[in-house]
This record gives C-alpha cells, structure tokens and sequence, in this order.
C-alpha cells in the first residue's frame, strides 16, 4: 500500500463527492418509484389494512396534502431501497484506501451481501412482524373505541419498522468490518456478547413501538446476526489481517 499520508481536505473532498453521488443515485430513483408510488403505497401497507379488516375499513386522510406528502415519502422511500446498491457501493470506495489491497478487492461481495441482508431484514419484518404488530393493536378495539387509523401515520410507523429491520440485518457486515480493520478482533466480540445483547434489546426497545412483538422481533435476529458476523470474523478477520511487515494504511 501507498505509505503517503493524505490530508484531512483529500478525505473531506472524497466524502462529499460520496454524498452526492448516493444523494443523485436516490433522487433518480426516487423519480421512477413515483410512477408507481400508490402501488407500492398499497403493498407497503397491505398488513395494516388487513389488520383494520380488508373491506370493512380503509386508512384515513384527514389534511388535504396528506395523501399527496405520503405517496411521495413513499416514493424516497421506495428510491432509497432500489439505489442501495450504489449505496453501498460508494460507501465501500470511500473506506477502501484505508484497507489492504486484498481487503479492497471485496467490493463486490460487500455491496451484494449488504443489499440482500438489508432486503431479508426488511421482508422479515414485513411478512413476520407487521401483521402481528397491527393485529396486537387492533385487539384492544371495543364496542366503545374502533381503530381509525390515518395513512400519514400508518406510513411513518411502517416506514420506521421497515428501515429498522433492513439496517438491523446489516449487522453482520459492521460486526466483520470492525474485525478486518483491526478495531476490534473477534475474541473480544465473542467475550462482550453479554453487552451487546443488552445493547441490542436496548435497541430493538428504541426503534420499534412500544409493543414486545415487534421488539422480541428485532432483538432476537439482530443477536443470532451478531453471532454469525462474530463467526464470520473468526474465519476471515483474525489470520486474514496478519499481513507482511511493511504493508501499512495510509491515514
């Protein structure tokens, strides 16, 4: 590797060019997820109109920009998921000048495996967590109180779980990187399990609402995922980073 220093200004320059590249990948996408943003609408939310009873009662919009603003959350919503790729992508070519030249050549199975574990965290939440989710609130409707449920709110609260689930999936991959990088090895994660499984429950209690489905949910996938990043970095982080003597990162 290069043993020249780069200055703080060279990475300040390199970070903005990410930024914007990720932010023109969104919009992009974002402009072609319109097209179909009530259809996406309707799937995204189709747990929770079941949960209401599919035909007995539909969401409601009580502002009058509020089916407009919602459709188009829906479509950055839907922009975000299709740009991850380039995502991932360019946050891979930002890290990789400070990694080994073997670790930069990963950029492949890092965008592919980041993109599926964000999208089989989003689909498990989807099709395991919402119905339950919606289902345990509308169990305590009454003959005195019926659920009616705005479209803003169902949204933001989908959205939310959503992003929570693909982001906790990726844990995998942020357990691996703080190994390969020599932050933290994989002896020392296996012994801090007991912190991180009180900080992921700690977690899960934060980003979902307050209903223990939607938490026992998120928590016990994202502990058997930092297991399996834990293994993961036990087979390719410790020996992997042992590399000749003078190959060094540059700052």
């Amino acid at each position: 590797m290069d043993d020249e220093k780069l200055p703080l200004t060279y990475h300040l320059a390199e970070l903005r060019t990410r930024i914007v590249r990720i932010l023109l990948a969104w919009i992009v996408c974002a402009l072609l997820a319109w097209n179909f943003s009530e259809l996406i609408f309707s799937y995204l939310l189709e747990p929770a109109v079941a949960a209401l009873g599919a035909g007995e009662r539909t969401l409601q919009a009580i502002a009058p920009t509020e089916i407009f603003f919602t459709y188009l959350k829906c479509a950055a919503l839907a922009g975000f998921v299709i740009a991850l790729p380039v995502i991932f992508w360019q946050i891979w070519a930002f890290v990789a000048p400070g990694l080994y030249s073997s670790e930069r050549n990963a950029i492949v199975p890092f965008v592919l495996v980041s993109t599926l574990l964000f999208a089989g965290g989003a689909i498990f939440g989807y099709t395991m967590v919402f119905p339950l989710m919606f289902n345990f609130f509308t169990g305590f409707d009454s003959e005195f109180v019926e659920s009616a449920w705005t479209m803003r709110e169902v949204f933001n609260l989908t959205t939310r779980l959503f992003l929570a689930f693909g982001i906790a999936f990726e844990l995998p991959v942020l357990v691996f990187f703080l190994s390969i990088t020599g932050i933290v090895d994989a002896r020392t994660l296996l012994r801090g399990t007991p912190y991180a499984v009180l900080g992921v429950f700690v977690t899960a209690a934060i980003l979902t609402p307050p209903d223990w489905v939607s938490q026992i949910f998120l928590a016990i996938p994202m502990i058997a995922l930092y297991l399996l990043g834990v293994g993961v970095a036990f087979v390719f982080g410790g020996s992997k980073r042992k590399r000749a003597d003078g190959e060094e990162v540059p700052s």
